[in-house]
Formats: C-alpha cells, sequence, structure tokens
C-alpha cells in the first residue's frame, strides 16, 4: 500500500515537531517535509512529492491563504487540510473559496486529524464541528441581512447600507439619540457616531433631521 505522503507547514515549531512526530508514528503516512512558512513549503515541494499538505494561516512570510492558492495553482491535485486556530468567517469564506479540502482547528485532537486526513485523501470535504457552527452562523446572518435588504430594495437611500446601518437609520428616523442608540444596540457612543458619519456619506445627507424624516418615511 503507497503511504499518504504529507507536508506540514507551521511556524509553531513545537507543533510542527509534535505532528511529525504523531503522524510519523501511523503506517499509513510519511512526512516528506516540514516548513515554517508557505515559501519554505513550495520550496520543498519542488524537489518532494506530496499528497496533502497540513496548513497553518497565520505564519510570518507567505501566509497559509496565500500558500493555499499557489499550491491549488501548480499541483491541482494536492488536497490542503488547514490546520489552525482560527475559525471566523473571513479566514474559513476566504480558505474554502482558495481551495482547501478541509479545515480543523488545532485543538480538535489527534483523532481527528488522522481521520481527517483518511477523509480529504478519500475525496470528502471535512471540517471541524466549531467551523460548522461558525459558517451556519454566518450563512443564517446572511440570509437574514438578504431579506433585510429586500424589504427596504425600493428605498434607493438604503441600497448601499449594511444591515447595522439600517438598523440605526430606523432608530434614527424614531428620533433616538446617540447614546440612546448605543445603549439599545449595545455598542459604544462613538461606534455609533462613526456609523452615523458613514450612512452620512453613503446617503449624500450630512444633515440629521433631513435624514431622519426622510428615514421616516421609508420606515413609517
Amino acid at each position: 500500500m503507497n503511504r499518504i505522503r504529507i507536508l506540514i507547514v507551521d511556524d509553531e515549531k513545537l507543533l510542527l515537531e509534535s505532528l511529525e512526530l504523531i503522524l510519523s508514528m501511523n503506517e499509513a503516512f510519511e512526512i516528506v517535509g516540514l516548513a515554517k512558512e508557505g515559501k519554505e513549503a513550495l520550496e520543498i515541494l519542488e524537489k518532494k512529492q506530496a499528497d496533502i499538505a497540513l496548513v497553518d494561516l497565520n505564519m510570518k512570510g507567505m501566509a497559509g491563504q496565500d500558500l493555499i492558492l499557489k499550491i491549488k495553482s501548480v499541483y491541482s491535485s494536492m488536497k490542503i487540510l488547514v490546520l489552525t486556530t482560527f475559525y471566523d468567517e473571513e479566514n474559513i469564506v476566504n480558505a474554502v473559496r482558495n481551495g482547501a479540502d478541509g479545515y480543523l482547528l488545532k485543538d480538535a485532537g489527534t483523532k481527528v486529524i488522522v481521520q481527517g486526513i483518511f477523509n480529504v485523501m478519500n475525496g470528502q470535504s471535512i471540517l471541524d464541528s466549531k467551523v460548522m457552527t461558525a459558517l451556519a452562523d454566518i450563512m443564517s446572518k446572511r440570509s437574514t441581512e438578504n431579506k433585510y435588504k429586500e424589504k427596504y430594495a425600493e428605498a434607493e437611500i438604503l441600497k448601499n447600507l449594511t444591515e447595522r446601518e439600517i438598523e440605526i437609520c430606523q432608530l434614527l428616523s424614531d428620533g433616538y439619540t446617540n447614546s440612546q442608540i448605543a445603549e439599545f444596540l449595545y455598542i459604544s457612543e462613538g461606534t455609533v457616531k462613526n456609523y452615523i458619519s458613514t450612512i452620512y456619506d453613503k446617503t449624500g445627507i450630512k444633515d440629521r433631521t433631513l435624514l431622519a424624516l426622510k428615514l421616516a418615511k421609508i420606515f413609517s
């Protein structure tokens, strides 16, 4: 049986060495290289073949997201399993968009990581349970935002505003002060001021009273 050839890319030396030790104990795996950042990983791939790369996202030099793009463009059949501590919207969406075949968190545990490698090599897409939860929240948020925007699609003044900015517009139309808006939305008054400044720029209306009157017609 051909062993799965693995490249590990992470700027944490201890984790790099730990993964090498743990995965080397599995007879199905062969570690072909260890890299501390993207450029070093690509140099290894010029000399050795790998079936899958375990890639961290936050690294000095060439970061994980750029490495994923580069690997997929040059070694299209190679699999990539993201192994990171980050599961925020930007990192998840970008990694998947760039071509990652799986996304696991470093605290997932050895068994999950090992099984994740097998699953990805078998053509399955593997996502950490926390990542799945984060994705579900993202999809729910976007669905709500889209419905919210559709509701006021005919209101030209709102077409370039985000969901939060529209929320603030509703409160403005009801005559809320900045401090009242801050208290209602559980954000700072300074943040409210920043939002309102952005709303002024996007709507082209710099007068608060005039803006509130126009908004009142929409939200009434």
